[in-house]
């Protein structure tokens, strides 16, 4: 009999960030925005794994190509912090899970993977729900991209680099895994700090605080938490099959949905739940689709 140690582990990987947009909000209204938020837990999280794995630093070094992952994992940890501290949770969670469908485009240019006619058919599922999702009732399509939201294009960009940064994880499959984990870390530290400066500049984003215990601790405790949810992912992800793995990852939406209406006392609609049915199913049917090939 199989131990479920790493089914728990991966649902606390998944808990943790279907809540993270609660502590990313307690931050805002203490004063710091997300984006200087993701980049000081993430620079708590790198000096934390350099210090417990020093030899990660010179390995990474060894790898220029890292660069591309660092980049993409970075700009996807920007988007979705600064999408779920401003926007809808439970849109922004719909609109991130897109991202099964940007992983058959991407697979296609990247990888060379030609997608089959199911895999567009759940392409065509998924960008159905956005629909459902983005355009009001009483809109024409026209006005899709005018009730767009900067919430709702960071949440889509967001999901657009979750999947290319798990495209560029099996390409570079070869390389050694603390390695890439450091590589992803300092992307997500320089990318949101560098994102920062660029939006206070423009006058988007206010300027670094300053210090507030309140902030300051959430900010702590939530850096602890990734660090140990990335051990519970990799833990978890390493002993499953990468289709049990995805299904279980998928409750990070139920989480983040159950938890949005509890304490934040969101409405659920039923084109945002008609339209998240079909993204979900999309992800689904593709998890299902590789398990089988598998």
């Amino acid at each position: 009999m199989h131990s479920p140690l790493p089914v728990f582990a991966l649902l606390f990987n998944a808990l943790i960030w279907g809540l993270s947009w609660w502590p990313f909000r307690l931050m805002h209204e203490a004063g710091l925005h997300p984006l200087w938020a993701t980049a000081l837990m993430y620079a708590l999280v790198l000096t934390g794994l350099i210090a417990l794995r020093p030899a990660s630093l010179k390995q990474a070094w060894q790898y220029p190509v890292l660069l591309l992952l660092a980049a993409s994992s970075g700009l996807n940890n920007v988007a979705f912090n600064w999408a779920v501290t401003v926007g809808d949770v439970v849109r922004v969670i719909l609109l991130f899970y897109l991202m099964p469908a940007w992983a058959v485009l991407l697979a296609w240019k990247i990888l060379g993977e030609r997608p089959t006619p199911a895999a567009l058919l759940r392409l065509l599922l998924a960008f159905g729900g956005v629909v459902l999702v983005l355009l009001p009732a009483d809109a024409s399509l026209t006005g899709l991209v005018q009730g767009l939201s900067l919430a709702d294009a960071l949440a889509v960009f967001g999901g657009f680099m979750f999947a290319l940064t798990n495209v560029l994880l099996r390409r570079f499959q070869g390389i050694p895994s603390q390695a890439r984990m450091l590589a992803m870390f300092a992307g997500c530290m320089s990318m949101a700090l560098l994102t920062a400066l660029t939006a206070n500049g423009a006058g988007l984003v206010p300027a670094f605080p300053a210090f507030n215990t309140h902030w300051a601790a959430v900010a702590v405790l939530l850096s602890v938490l990734l660090m140990v949810g990335n051990w519970a992912l990799q833990f978890g992800a390493s002993r499953l099959p990468s289709g049990v793995t995805s299904v279980v990852m998928l409750s990070e939406v139920v989480f983040a949905s159950v938890s949005s209406v509890l304490i934040a006392q969101e409405q659920l609609a039923a084109r945002t739940l008609l339209g998240g049915a079909c993204i979900m199913g999309a992800a689904l049917l593709t998890t299902l689709g590789r398990a089988k090939k598998a």
